[in-house]
């Protein structure tokens, strides 16, 4: 692994443990074992490196948010899409855990979380129309770009508010919150096997 990769993947953890506010560079070369020259050789500073791992999580996040149109989609599938999701963003979950905070001092990353919230809703609101396409999901408009609203605050701040109740297999939590919030708007018994399968992460979170 190349040093700048091991500064990223030393930092994530750092800030994924401590909270991005409370890890400064020097913390980040201690702990490598490296000069803090050596350091900001390949990042001048905590800026750069907290915009270098949100690029890595876009980047990961990215092909998820791109699904082939004509992609043929079980219904388990789109829950398994959804854990892939929450389990991205469980691995960079600093970036959540004062997400405003961090947007409002870094306007870089601010423009770039935009772009992928944007990026997020979209994807949302395609599968949803391919469940309503199927059959499955019965909603209007309206209601379905509610939900899609409802959908992606879950995503961005329950796995914060997991870790603030010091909840084992937060991940699952997100997964089952999110298929409870989809399961009114589907048809039996589309909705029946929703939820039984919602039941069966919450079991497995405990």
């Amino acid at each position: 692994m190349k040093t700048r990769d091991r500064i990223l993947e030393c930092a994530l953890q750092l800030f994924n443990h401590k909270g991005e506010p409370n890890v400064s560079t020097m913390e980040v070369a201690n702990e490598m074992g490296i000069s803090p020259g050596n350091l900001y050789y390949h990042f001048h500073g905590k800026e750069p490196l907290v915009l270098g791992l949100f690029e890595r999580f876009q980047a990961e996040l990215a092909p998820l948010l791109d699904p082939p149109e004509n992609a043929q989609l079980a219904a388990e599938d789109y829950w398994l899409f959804l854990h892939l999701i929450v389990e991205r963003m469980a691995h960079y979950r600093f970036l959540f855990q004062d997400l405003s905070n961090l947007a409002g001092r870094l306007p870089k990353l601010a423009k770039g979380i935009r772009t992928l919230l944007t990026a997020l809703k979209r994807t949302l609101a395609s599968l949803l129309a391919r469940l309503k396409t199927d059959g499955q999901l019965v909603s209007d408009t309206q209601a379905l770009g509610q939900l899609v609203e409802q959908i992606t605050m879950t995503l961005l701040f329950s796995l914060d508010y997991q870790r603030i109740l010091d909840r084992a297999g937060e991940v699952r939590v997100v997964v089952y919150q999110i298929m409870m919030l989809v399961a009114p708007h589907l048809l039996m018994p589309a909705r029946l096997a929703t939820e039984r399968l919602a039941l069966r992460y919450l079991d497995d979170a405990d």
